[in-house]
């Protein structure tokens, strides 16, 4: 398949703000969303799930989990190493962000089970087992959590899969994150 990478020249008419709010808010237009502006409504969606998203209860540690998890899981070429960047960027401890990289346990209990929760509801299609759900409570976390890693989920499949169907070139400023 072959997808246009659109600058705000090429891109549609209703996408041509929305790229404009990308090259403002990152500095450069992510070859993501580059490939999202052949549809303005996916574009669209796409930055508002983000916003959501990281606009939940969770910190920037929690919110990397879930990406991450969800990234790595989905063997993502682009969002792994994007959203390593962006965790640098937010500060979030490189042990973190190594583990979930390599599929290591989590160097905080808590981050752990946040990351196997996000897991089991991804591998069981929002059916977790009783366990899983039991530890999660444990952990401290509460309803609100589950249904934004829901969200978060959302936010990243349509990244994810995007990228696999376009096999989306990584942005120069994510290359030194592969």
């Amino acid at each position: 398949m072959s997808f246009t990478l659109h600058t705000q020249e090429s891109a549609p008419a209703a996408s041509k703000e929305l790229l404009d709010e990308s090259l403002k808010s990152w500095g450069m237009i992510p070859n993501l969303h580059a490939v999202m502006a052949e549809s303005p409504n996916v574009l669209k969606a796409y930055k508002l799930l983000h916003d959501l998203f990281q606009d939940t209860s969770f910190n920037n540690e929690e919110l990397t989990v879930v990406w991450q998890t969800i990234n790595v899981e989905n063997k993502c070429s682009y969002c792994v190493p994007a959203h390593t960047g962006i965790a640098k960027m937010m500060n979030v401890d490189d042990a973190i962000i190594d583990a979930l990289r390599e599929g290591r346990e989590l160097p905080d209990s808590k981050l752990q089970v946040l990351h196997e929760t996000t897991l089991a509801l991804l591998r069981d299609r929002g059916r977790p087992d009783k366990e899983t759900l039991a530890a999660f409570y444990q952990a401290g976390y509460e309803n609100c959590q589950l249904l934004e890693i829901v969200l978060g989920i959302s936010q990243k499949v349509m990244s994810n899969y995007i990228n696999h169907l376009a096999d989306t070139p990584l942005d120069k400023a994510f290359e030194a994150f592969t």
